[in-house]
């Protein structure tokens, strides 16, 4: 027997909504690692920070690993086993990343909640796209609730490690993790979702390729900085290893019957586009490294207030989920909604290059933070909409791996990677322009000390300024490219004088309208990944 609900019929509607709520807002936001409080793994365990940070992308390469067979594994088990079993997992990973002091565990583990959490997500779409109907509607309030959880979490992990210590947090997500096993286990139903089906078809080695590929980059864009690129003979094994896995990986899908991926939706011009319009969303959400430098490094801001900043998007992700529920309701077209938030994107570099001085007060801040948070929340809502748009759902499922790690991952990691590459070159060029008013005149050798500070400040200024310049005439560029983007509208439109009949009758075609619109609903539900 099956039900594709989440809990026994007996549980209250109004009950169920909450413990789906409570569930998304402690899973969604759980990682291996959070960046509030990685400095404090640090100072405590005195590794360095590229380690946390190849662990803050493997949740998203377990997650991306993890979509194209979530539909199959949610088809394999019982709901509540499988469920109860997975946050039982989750909260022992968040003990271990709370008890241990190697960063490797760290990184493991990451790989693994990812993986997890994905399983765990999916089961949650389903009842929510009921329960809402509209696609759209359903990004808006999906997407909104999710990234103002994160922000709240990255605080909070903040907030625990400079009252307690960094460990509290992670044992914190663990007794959440277990409690709500214990809940769900009392009020979820013990049944099959659909038809069962067998796990021998899920292709291992073709997942074990796709971690390989993209664990290894995530190690070049972790390191590349610190072990100087490609002056390092472990970037070079690591950049060697990455293609060889890939080119593996796509071989191996040309050979099954039941590939593992599916390349054919790139060739579809919404996901070019959507693609193409996700690579610019990364080189703005990649500016948290460098306002992370000028916030700490310039304006002398402790862990929990530099993450304090994270709050101030808040106010601009819900304008931008409400804004995306009534605009999807009312079916206007997407070109507008996604044109506002690359403007706020660009608006936000604006703001923040004619702000890098060392004056800087906490209350400017306001205004570019909002603007981050709503283009943010508005481009991740219309242009994931787009880029899954029409697509069937055995093409979307096998693609949307690759989709996710582009997405989170690959985009922002380039750009972070490039900044953290110019901002050292900016400031060794800031700092060599500077040498010209460095003398024995103005500066004596009783006050050179107390100069050198001010001299590496402004060469920081510098440097964040230029690359902010760069990223606005960038953006320019993205913003005449959405302008002039049809985003599937039709071009030429002709009238239809005569109506041709097809040889399909009105039952066939009311029946594939039908399981196109289950499709649909399937669909949407592994969409929205985060």
């Amino acid at each position: 027997m099956y039900n594709k609900g989440l809990y026994s019929d007996w549980v209250p509607k109004p009950v169920q909504l909450l413990l789906i709520v409570l569930l998304l807002a402690v899973v969604m936001p759980i990682g291996g690692v959070y960046t509030g409080n990685i400095s404090s793994l640090v100072s405590s365990t005195g590794a360095m920070t590229e380690y946390f940070m190849w662990a803050n992308y493997a949740t998203t390469i377990g997650m991306g690993a993890c979509m194209p067979v979530v539909l199959r594994i949610k088809m394999r088990f019982k709901v509540r086993d499988k469920l109860v079993l997975l946050l039982v997992l989750l909260g022992l990973l968040s003990y271990v990343n709370g008890t241990t002091l190697q960063p490797m565990i760290f990184i493991f583990t990451s790989l693994l909640i990812g993986f997890m959490k994905m399983m765990v997500t999916i089961e949650l779409f389903l009842p929510l796209m009921v329960m809402i109907g509209n696609r759209g509607m359903f990004y808006g309030a999906f997407y909104t609730f999710v990234l103002v959880m994160n922000q709240v979490a990255t605080y909070y992990a903040a907030e625990f490690a400079l009252m307690y210590n960094w460990q509290q947090f992670y044992l914190f997500t663990a007794v959440l993790c277990f409690i709500l096993a214990l809940i769900h286990w009392i009020f979820m139903h013990n049944k099959y979702f659909a038809l069962k089906v067998p796990l021998h078809y899920i292709d291992w080695l073709s997942i074990l390729l796709f971690i390989s590929t993209f664990m290894f980059s995530a190690y070049v864009y972790s390191f590349g900085r610190q072990q100087d690129w490609f002056n390092s003979k472990n970037i070079i094994y690591a950049s060697i290893t990455a293609f060889v896995s890939f080119a593996l990986l796509s071989i191996r899908q040309l050979t099954l019957k039941r590939p593992y991926l599916s390349f054919r939706i790139f060739t579809k011009n919404n996901v070019q586009h959507g693609l193409f319009m996700l690579f610019w969303l990364g080189m703005f959400l990649g500016t948290a490294s460098i306002q992370n430098t000028f916030a700490v490094g310039v304006l002398g801001y402790d862990q929990l207030t530099n993450t304090r900043l994270s709050l101030l998007m808040i106010p601009g992700i819900i304008l931008a989920g409400v804004i995306a529920i009534f605009w999807f309701k009312k079916e206007k077209p997407l070109k507008i909604y996604i044109y506002s938030g690359f403007a706020a994107m660009v608006g936000y570099a604006i703001i923040m290059y004619f702000s890098m001085v060392l004056e800087f007060s906490y209350d400017n801040w306001y205004l570019p933070m909002f603007l981050k948070g709503y283009g943010m929340c508005s481009l991740f809502i219309s242009v994931w909409f787009y880029t899954l748009d029409k697509l069937e759902m055995d093409e979307m499922l096998a693609a949307i791996g690759l989709v996710l790690v582009w997405r989170t991952f690959l985009a922002v990691g380039i750009f972070s990677t490039l900044y953290a590459w110019f901002q050292y070159r900016f400031q060794v060029m800031a700092i060599g322009d500077l040498a010209v008013y460095m003398d024995g005149m103005t500066f004596t050798p009783q006050n050179v000390a107390s100069n050198m500070k001010a001299i590496q400040l402004n060469a920081i200024i510098i440097a964040t300024k230029k690359i902010f310049g760069y990223i606005i005439l960038v953006g320019f560029g993205v913003l005449i490219y959405v302008a002039t983007h049809h985003f599937g509208a039709k071009r030429f439109q002709y009238f239809r004088f005569i109506r041709v009949l097809g040889g399909k009758s009105v039952i066939a075609r009311r029946r594939l309208r039908e399981r196109r619109k289950l499709l649909e609903e399937i669909k949407d539900a592994a969409g929205p990944a985060v």
